[in-house]
């Protein structure tokens, strides 16, 4: 079933937001055995040098990771995709549609039935702002010559809404499901935690304080924290990237403020200001939420907490991070800053599943 053009998610490039920061791919992730293979067998000579199976499997894990994880979202739309195809059909008969473009139609009627509201200039404006705030526009780019485009955009995303919304109650309708065995690994749930030990879901998050991705994500996160009150324990891992020259810094201020029992507070801070991370402001941010600053102090610059940062990037690489925010629920991936819905469903499916 091929979904009308005008109603297909549209391609703005311009506007386009990307929902991880990601990182170099090269980087070397964890010693584990590849596939059966022992983890000292020699796998390639050099001259007098040889790399083990286990040497490869550690570079290669963040790509086999991710390519497991494709595999698993190529064959979950392919059969959400079948059962559409067949859920529309009957609907469509149903409806007394007939001729090639059955299908297509029907779904047209049906998301066209909901009214658009024509974007306001002030949700227009803060569309601009974001994009602009996040270098998906170019510098000299003004909003009066963007304003039609944006004004699309945000009347395209109310279409695919609705849309979202018909597939969702005709799936519903039909008492959908699917039994896809979804790839899980095992993450240690080690950090800073908030929500219940014994809670049904743990959700492991690696993060970047730097990142807008992973800002943009905590706003979700706080969202499913409210929902899943009590259901839901989050541990926060620490994943700095190279290229983001305060984060590494942030990482480790954000274990000293731990130390004193207010890792969550400090976290919120840093979050909330994305744009102050330097030494001074990590400092400054101490004060605010009420650490004792000359401890702190004396935590950060020592540079103790370097050695627990790095051994979260290890544990992130290990499991085939390889960029942020990347959250594990119960083992299961969610790559990027998602809405909140895909945490729900996969939060919903371990909920019903216990």
């Amino acid at each position: 079933m091929n979904l009308p053009r005008s109603l297909a998610p549209a391609a703005l490039a311009a506007f386009a937001l990307a929902c991880a920061c990601s990182k170099p791919a090269t980087t070397a992730a964890s010693p584990a055995a590849s596939g059966t293979t022992a983890p000292d067998k020699v796998v390639a000579t050099y001259n007098s040098g040889k790399i083990t199976a286990g040497e490869l499997e550690k570079e290669a894990r963040p790509r086999i990771a991710d390519l497991e994880n494709k595999m698993y979202e190529a064959r979950k739309q392919t059969l959400e995709q079948m059962a559409m195809e067949r859920i529309v059909k009957a609907e469509a008969q149903k409806a007394g549609f007939s001729g090639p473009n059955a299908e297509q139609d029907y779904i047209r009627k049906k998301v066209e039935e909901a009214p658009v509201q024509p974007p306001t200039e002030a949700q227009e404006r803060q569309f601009y702002d974001r994009l602009k705030s996040a270098g998906q526009i170019p510098p000299e780019a003004t909003f009066d010559s963007l304003k039609d485009r944006i004004g699309a955009a945000l009347v395209n995303q109310q279409r695919q809404a609705q849309m979202q919304k018909v597939i969702g109650d005709l799936q519903k309708q039909a008492n959908l499901k699917m039994d896809l065995p979804q790839p899980r690994v095992q993450v240690a749930a080690e950090g800073p935690a908030r929500g219940p030990k014994d809670a049904p879901v743990t959700i492991v998050e690696f993060s970047d304080f730097e990142c807008p991705y992973c800002g943009a994500a905590h706003d979700t996160v706080e969202q499913v924290m409210n929902t899943y009150a009590g259901k839901v324990r989050l541990v926060y891992r620490q994943f700095p990237l190279s290229f983001h020259p305060h984060a590494a810094k942030a990482a480790e201020a954000s274990l000293c403020a731990a130390d004193q029992g207010k890792f969550w507070e400090y976290h919120e801070a840093l979050f909330k200001n994305q744009k102050k991370l330097d030494l001074p402001d990590l400092k400054a941010h101490a004060g605010e939420v009420g650490l004792d600053t000359q401890k702190f102090s004396q935590c950060l610059d020592s540079g103790d907490k370097m050695k627990a940062v790095d051994a979260d990037q290890q544990a992130g690489l290990a499991v085939g991070v390889g960029g942020t925010p990347a959250f594990f629920i119960n083992g299961i991936f969610l790559n990027g800053a998602q809405p909140i819905d895909e945490f729900k469903k996969v939060i919903d499916g371990e909920l019903a599943s216990k």
